[in-house]
Parts: structure tokens; sequence; C-alpha cells
């Protein structure tokens, strides 16, 4: 069986659209003999014609067959559209930019490809009919490709989720130490004062006083010291959160860049380009046929 080169979800997706083209293209080409059988049945009741009656028969007919056409022509255009908005609106839900190469819908070898896939899957889906008529149900086609790397791209946002929680978490700590070190200074300069306040007091005063400011600042510089430490421990368990932000972020942008690429690789616009062609092969033979 021919291949795309895609894998084997969005293989079924092109399947299953090539199915709807080849059917609105068979509708279409019944709607367009149905022209000319109508043409037979109305018009063609005598043996003999004039020139001029054999010319309104095919003005009459061409116009018909060119409406009809050029109805199909621009329903197969608002249905490509249509399908392009599917994968363009998936596609932003990850924050993806899809581009496209118009060049490549003109490429003779891809089409010719294209053709020989459609042959073949036409051929195999014919054995399958008639081998088992139960066919199976494709997924959803918002739910299916690239699935392991969609849950990868949602477990590292949750990861950055949860490191920036508890970025700010830790920072929320830092400022109450810094806050702490501040009253705790500002404890030692009011006893400090008030202890030059008291000098001229009683000699047991003041030997109270000196105790207990020597007790304070004993009790101070052992905070101090504790709040100097986890200040310390603070900023390093800091700077190491960081640190994994960023490479979270890196990988983030990695898996995303990855999607994207997956995302390039599709054959959708090749299909269009296909269909857009034969409908117009199908038109000029057409009017080969009406000039002859």
């Amino acid at each position: 069986q021919a291949e795309l080169g895609i894998n084997e979800h969005h293989q079924n997706e092109v399947v299953s659209y090539m199915r709807f083209a080849r059917f609105k293209r068979g509708m279409c080409l019944k709607t367009v003999d149905s022209c000319f059988q109508d043409l037979k049945d109305s018009r063609l009741v005598e043996e003999t014609f004039t020139v001029d009656e054999v010319i309104d028969m095919l003005d009459g007919l061409q116009s018909v067959v060119h409406s009809e056409v050029e109805s199909e022509l621009i329903n197969t255009t608002y249905t490509n559209v249509l399908l392009l908005r599917q994968l363009f609106s998936q596609a932003e839900k990850w924050y993806l930019k899809l581009q496209t190469d118009v060049s490549d819908l003109e490429n003779r070898e891809l089409l010719d490809q294209v053709a020989e896939f459609e042959k073949s899957e036409y051929t195999s889906s014919n054995k399958k009919s008639t081998a088992d008529p139960i066919k199976p149900k494709l997924a959803p086609l918002n739910e299916g490709g690239s699935e392991l790397l969609n849950k990868t791209v949602a477990h590292l946002q949750e990861e950055n989720e949860k490191l920036k929680t508890r970025l700010r978490t830790i920072e929320t700590q830092a400022t109450a130490a810094l806050d702490e070190k501040s009253k705790l200074e500002k404890s030692l300069r009011d006893l400090q004062m008030i202890q030059g306040d008291q000098k001229n007091n009683a000699n047991q005063d003041i030997t109270e006083l000196e105790n207990k400011v020597a007790a304070l600042k004993s009790q101070f510089e052992k905070t101090l010291s504790d709040t100097t430490a986890n200040q310390k421990f603070l900023e390093e368990d800091l700077v190491t959160t960081k640190h994994n932000l960023l490479k979270v972020q890196d990988q983030l942008s990695t898996a995303e860049k990855e999607l994207e690429k997956k995302f390039q690789q599709t054959a959708a616009y090749r299909n269009m380009k296909e269909i857009l062609t034969k409908k117009n092969e199908q038109i000029k033979d057409l009017r080969r046929r009406l000039s002859k």
C-alpha cells in the first residue's frame, strides 16, 4: 500500500477525507451526466435539426453544466477552508503557527503519489468491505495525533506552574526573614538607648538592665545567625529553582517546536490540490467534448 510519509492516525484522517471527496466527485459527475441525459430526453426527439437548433441546445447545455460545475467547485473550496480551519484551530490551542507551501500543490510527483495512494486505498477498502462490513470508527480529529507529545507538553506546563508557585513561596519566606531581622535590630537599638538613659540609676538597676541587654543581645545574635543561615539557604534554593524553571521552559519550547514540526508535515493541502486539479481536468474534458 502506498504511504504518504505520515503516521497511521493522520493517514486514516487523509483516507476519511479522500472518501468524502470521492463521494462528492461522484455526485458531481452524476449531475453532469444527468444534464446530458435531460437534453437527450427533452430535445433530441427529431431525426434532423438545423444548425441554429443544435447551437441553441449546446448553449443551453453549456449553461447548465457550467452552473453545476461552478457550484461544485465553489462548494469544494469552502469545504477545504473548513478543513483548514479545523487544523488551524487545533494548532492555535498549542500556540503554534502552521505554514503552507503552495508550490507543493503543483508537484506532479507528489500528486501521482497521492493518486497511487488513493487507488491502493480504494482497492483495499473494497476488499475490506467485502470481507468485513464493520468498519472501525476513527478517533475524533481533536483527540488524535501527537498524543504523547501533547501529554509531555501538558506535563511540562504543570511542572512550570509548580516551580513558579514554589519560587513565589521562597521569595515570600525570604522577605519575611528580612523583616524579622529588621525588627530585631530595631529592638536592640531601643534597648541600647534605654541602657544609655538609665546609666545614672542605681547600680543594681544598671546591673539588671545590663544582664537583660546581654541576654537580649545573645538571643538576637543567635536569631540573626539562624536568620542569616536560613536566608543563605533560601537564596541558594531560589537560584536552584530558577535554574529548574529555565530548564523546564527550554524543554517546553523544544516540545512545542517538535509539535509544530509534526503539524507542518501534513498532506492535507496536497489532497485538496489534487481534488481541484481533477475538477479542472474534468471541466477541460467537458469543454473539449462540447467543442466537438
